[in-house]
């Protein structure tokens, strides 16, 4: 009686176990111990602000066998991992590893590929080619040039794995790339945490953890639909990302509602409210209007919408700046001429600026108009192939801010408002866009393209960064690393209190 007792609690015990194993956690499906290490690990995942806590023990990732715990997906196809990490207490071996794996199976003998970031600061892309193989040093591993990096990404393209790093407010930096030729197509991918001595238990917390699908080099949306998206929130302070709301399919542009409690975007023509902390989107009743793209802002005193509606049959697929009240209603129009894409509003609520292409020349430039409409100002005069773009009066209404390709790469500018004295703010190899200055008038948020975009391109489905600086002019800080482009922070999204963005990514779902 006593044996079959035993058997039984024993039994139970076991099938407790795998169902802990099989239970989702955040965006992983599963959890296990690699190897039968000594002591048992744990994932813990943290909705209040959407990390992880990931406990693992195990001799080490390394020679023909490997002890560690894992969170992780089966996928198939091509990806990118981005996360940020960080141990936990000083730990007991500097060796302790945390990163992204790639896994053929969850045997302890399996070729694998990770990016791994050492309890010393050690920074590697290391790998076992086939399984069993003994991993040697340096023959299977490749040394980031730096130490101590918090971000990491691993990005699969077929047999090629790349792996990049980044330290806080620098650019992901290039560390290495392998050909792993026995990688299946369907494999375990995930978070990992080894103590590197079976008798320790070391913990990592890691944020931000994103998985993106990126769409192929000749992806056509009409043919194939569009990947899914994000809507974020983020402190600029910290950088810690919140997921509010996501789905199949394509929206865009996040404003902030002046009361702080809810986010305005646009979604197949028309726009949409959802509180911050997450919930189904309602439609915002913008009467006729139902072709609204990623262009629309909320007036300073938080009373007027303005948006641009494209009206069809005219030039340049007829985008019109209209203005309706901030609860809904019916749009008046604030610009005759096509193509008008709104972009900012004056502090005084009684203009608006846009860029436009006027005469049948194929150029934006940048204007103004009373929101009762009438004759409007052009502000710029740029030459052909120039373009300038994310016009936006700081709160003072001392300056427009813009983007503008005026010496070669897009870079951040800004002018008096009747147009002079153009000063330019941001000077890199990167293609920036959109600046926004927050509510306080402190800071300026921006997306920067990498080098090898079109300077007056701003297309979706990009490795892309959000950047900030002092909107007086200085050092820009990346604050974000995302898969994006095109919708992601096209509009004004700062949160009423100066401390928090809201913003597009793509997940590729």
């Amino acid at each position: 009686m006593h044996m079959k007792n035993t058997m039984i609690l024993f039994f139970c015990l076991f099938i407790y176990s795998l169902k802990a194993q099989e239970s989702p956690t955040g965006i992983f499906s599963s959890s296990a111990d690699i190897g039968n290490p000594r002591n048992s690990g744990s994932s813990v995942y943290n909705s209040s602000d959407q990390s992880y806590s990931i406990r693992g023990t195990g001799y080490n990732i390394w020679f023909e066998r490997d002890e560690f715990h894992f969170l992780f997906n089966r996928m198939k196809g091509d990806f990118i991992l981005t996360a940020n990490f960080r141990f936990e207490g000083e730990g007991v071996v500097v060796h302790r590893k945390t990163g992204w794996m790639l896994r053929n199976t969850l045997d302890d003998d399996s070729p694998h590929i990770s990016a791994a970031l050492h309890g010393d600061g050690l920074t590697v892309l290391q790998w076992r080619d086939s399984r069993g193989a003994p991993m040697k040093d340096p023959e299977d591993e490749i040394f980031a040039p730096g130490s101590h990096y918090e971000v990491l990404q691993l990005e699969r393209r077929g047999k090629l794995i790349f792996m990049r790093a980044a330290h806080p407010g620098k650019a992901l930096e290039d560390i290495g790339s392998y050909e792993m030729i026995n990688l299946r197509d369907e494999i375990y991918t995930g978070l990992f945490v080894c103590a590197h001595d079976p008798d320790a238990t070391e913990e990592a917390t890691i944020w931000n953890v994103r998985i993106d699908k990126p769409v192929s080099e000749n992806y056509n949306p009409d043919r194939e639909g569009y990947p899914g998206s994000r809507l974020e929130t983020m402190n600029v302070f910290d950088g810690k990302r919140m997921v509010i709301y996501e789905k199949n399919g394509r929206f865009e542009a996040p404003n902030w509602m002046p009361d702080g409690k809810k986010l305005l975007f646009n979604m197949d023509g028309l726009l949409y409210n959802i509180p911050v902390t997450g919930g189904e989107p309602a439609v915002l009743n913008t009467g006729f209007a139902n072709r609204n793209n990623n262009d629309h802002g909320i007036s300073f005193n938080g009373k007027l919408l303005a948006i641009s509606h494209h009206r069809e049959g005219l030039p340049g697929g007829g985008s019109t700046v209209y203005v309706l009240p901030l609860k809904g209603g019916t749009p008046k129009m604030v610009t005759e001429n096509t193509p008008s894409y709104w972009h900012g509003w004056a502090p005084n609520n009684k203009e608006v600026i846009y860029v436009a292409q006027r005469n049948n020349i194929p150029v934006y430039n940048i204007y103004r108009n009373s929101i009762k409409g009438g004759k409007e100002v052009a502000l710029t005069n740029i030459e052909k192939g120039q373009h300038v773009d994310g016009c936006e009066y700081s709160p003072d209404g001392r300056y427009i801010y813009f983007n503008g390709n005026l010496n070669g790469t897009m870079q951040i500018w800004r002018m008096k408002p009747d147009g002079s004295s153009m000063e330019q703010m941001t000077s890199d190899g990167y293609n920036d866009w959109f600046p926004h200055i927050s509510p306080d008038g402190k800071w300026m948020v921006f997306l920067s393209f990498p080098p090898d975009i079109e300077p007056n391109s701003h297309p979706s489905y990009k490795r892309v960064m959000l950047r900030m600086m002092p909107a007086s002019g200085g050092e820009p800080v990346v604050i974000a690393w995302l898969y994006g482009g095109q919708g992601t922070i096209n509009v004004p999204s700062w949160s009423p209190d100066s401390r928090e963005i809201a913003f597009v990514s793509n997940s590729g779902k």
